[in-house]
């Protein structure tokens, strides 16, 4: 006779945080990574640089390649999360309709999905400037880029809203633990 498996393993979940540019998407997403890893927790960050790098390398920002990106990486969440992992995505999605598809992706697997918007004012990223992207901009070096000369569309009612310019990243991230706790993810 087949011994059944019974799974023991805590539920997996994608968090998807989505702003503009030099939001503090990653950061936060890092900050909460190593709270989650400290309590025991499977977690993965799928850093949009790494994933555009290797994993959507050839894309370029036109909004078709823009949302097949966001396509490849919501199935990669997806598949660690339903495997139990807490995929944090900090990626910018620009668009509602490539974030509602990775959103049904996930409804369509029973797969806890919450989308985090980091809503941090244009005026206040480009003063970030991480990687130098608003300055090059500004210098007519690149174009296309996200909340300046390319839309973005933030989310109307994201499971949370971190405005990431009023608090500490350690704030947010703990906003952020605080919403998984409330939903049994954390």
């Amino acid at each position: 006779m087949e011994q059944q498996r019974i799974c023991t393993c805590r539920p997996g979940a994608t968090v998807w945080l989505t702003g503009l540019p030099s939001a503090g998407k990653t950061t936060i997403a890092y900050e909460l990574a190593g709270r989650l890893q400290a309590e025991g927790r499977r977690v993965q960050v799928l850093d949009g640089d790494e994933i555009r790098e290797f994993l959507s390398a050839g894309l370029g920002f036109s909004r078709e390649d823009r949302h097949a990106n966001v396509q490849r990486v919501g199935l990669v969440a997806e598949v660690l999360a339903r495997n139990g992992v807490t995929a944090l995505v900090p990626v910018i999605a620009p668009y509602a309709d490539s974030r509602e598809a990775v959103r049904k992706r996930h409804q369509g697997s029973d797969t806890p999905y919450l989308e985090v918007h980091v809503a941090t004012p244009v005026e206040v990223c480009s003063v970030r400037d991480v990687k130098g992207l608003y300055a090059r901009q500004a210098a007519g070096e690149i174009s296309g880029l996200t909340g300046v000369d390319d839309p973005y569309e933030a989310p109307a009612s994201p499971d949370l809203r971190i405005e990431s310019h009023r608090q500490t990243v350690q704030e947010s991230a703990a906003a952020l633990h605080a919403l998984l706790t409330e939903r049994g993810l954390a």
